[in-house]
C-alpha cells in the first residue's frame, strides 16, 4: 500500500447538516481532533515515508481553527503539502474571509477546496462561497469548488451502461443513502460487480478520523493509530485477505452481499448504495471494521 496522501477529518461536527454528507455530519456530531492528536499522525506519517500531502476536512474544520492552524502549519514545517476542505460558513462577506484567509496563505497552502452547490447554498441565500472564493483569489490562494449536483437532474440524463458520473454526483452511502434515493432510477443488484469509486488494491490516499481509525472507503476501516502504528497499519494492509475489500475487489458491492449471503432488495440506485446498505447490516459481523458509529449515522 502506497500512500501519498493523509485526509484527516478534523471533526465529525459541522454547522451544516446537508443531505449528500457521507460522514453523517452535523452540530452535534462526536469526534475532534487534539494538537496532540495531529502531532501523532504528522509524526507517524513523516515515518511512514512517501507521504506527500496532508489535507484537513471533516465536518467542517474551520469549527476548530486555531487547532487546524497549528496542524497547517506544523505540516509544512515537516514538509508537507497541505490542503483544506471547507464550507466558508466563515465568510459573510469578502473582506471578512480575507481575515479568515490571511493566516493561511502566510502559512501557505498548495490547495483550499470550497462546497459550492445547492444543498450548501441555496439560489435564493447569499453563497458565502463566493465570498471566500474571491477572497482567496485576492490572496493569491489556489482555490477550488466542489460542486454536488442534483442526481434527480443527472440521473434521469444516464444511460445505464456501467460508466460512473464522476464530477459533482452524490455518493449513495451515509446520509445521501437515507435522505436522497427516493425516486431514483434503480438497477439490479447483481449489475453493481465493481467499486468506481475505491481501488483497494491501489490506494493512493486514506483517511483518519478523530477516533483514530484508519478508513480506505469512509466506514470501512484496517485499524485503529491508537492500537497500531500508522506505519504498522499501512505496511500491513492486504486488500485480498481484508473482510471487505477482498470480496469488492472481487465483484463489487454484489459479490459482498453473496460472499455473506445479505438478506437485500433487488434495485439500488448505484454501487456505494448497495455497499453501504449492505454495510450496514454487516456491522454486528465486523464491529472493528465497519466503524464508527457515526459513519454509519448512529450517535450515542
Amino acid at each position: 500500500m502506497v500512500i501519498t496522501g493523509l485526509h484527516l477529518l478534523q471533526t465529525y461536527q459541522c454547522n451544516f447538516e446537508c443531505d449528500p454528507c457521507f460522514v453523517y455530519s452535523c452540530p452535534d456530531a462526536k469526534g475532534v481532533m487534539k494538537i496532540s492528536d495531529i502531532r501523532k499522525i504528522l509524526n507517524e506519517a513523516k515515518q511512514v515515508g512517501g507521504i506527500e500531502w496532508i489535507y484537513f476536512e471533516g465536518g467542517e474544520p474551520f469549527l476548530y481553527y486555531q487547532t487546524m492552524l497549528w496542524g497547517l502549519r506544523v505540516a509544512k514545517d515537516h514538509g508537507f503539502k497541505t490542503g483544506i476542505v471547507t464550507n466558508a460558513y466563515w465568510a459573510t462577506a469578502v473582506e471578512d474571509a480575507k481575515e479568515w484567509l490571511t493566516p493561511i496563505s502566510e502559512i501557505g497552502i498548495s490547495n483550499l477546496s470550497i462546497s459550492d452547490d445547492v444543498y450548501h447554498y441555496g439560489e435564493m441565500e447569499e453563497n458565502l462561497a463566493n465570498y471566500a472564493y474571491e477572497a482567496a483569489k485576492k490572496l493569491n490562494l489556489p482555490v477550488s469548488k466542489i460542486t454536488i449536483e442534483d442526481p434527480k437532474q443527472y440521473l434521469k440524463e444516464i444511460e445505464w451502461k456501467g460508466k460512473p458520473v464522476v464530477e459533482g454526483r452524490v455518493m449513495f452511502k451515509g446520509r445521501a443513502a437515507e435522505k436522497l434515493v427516493e425516486g431514483l432510477p434503480r438497477k439490479p443488484w447483481k449489475e453493481f460487480d465493481k467499486c468506481f469509486d475505491e481501488d483497494f488494491s491501489n490506494q493512493s490516499r486514506v483517511h483518519i478520523d478523530p477516533f483514530g481509525y484508519i478508513h480506505v472507503c469512509q466506514g470501512i476501516t484496517i485499524g485503529n493509530i491508537y492500537q497500531t502504528s500508522l506505519k504498522e497499519l499501512l505496511a500491513n494492509f492486504n486488500p485480498e485477505q481484508h473482510s471487505i475489500c477482498a470480496p469488492i475487489l472481487k465483484g463489487g458491492p454484489a459479490e459482498l452481499v453473496r460472499e455473506y449471503e445479505v438478506e437485500h432488495e433487488q434495485e439500488y440506485v448505484d454501487e456505494c448504495h448497495l455497499c453501504y446498505l449492505t454495510r450496514l447490516k454487516l456491522r454486528k459481523k465486523f464491529p472493528n471494521i465497519l466503524a464508527p458509529d457515526q459513519m454509519y449515522g448512529i450517535r450515542s
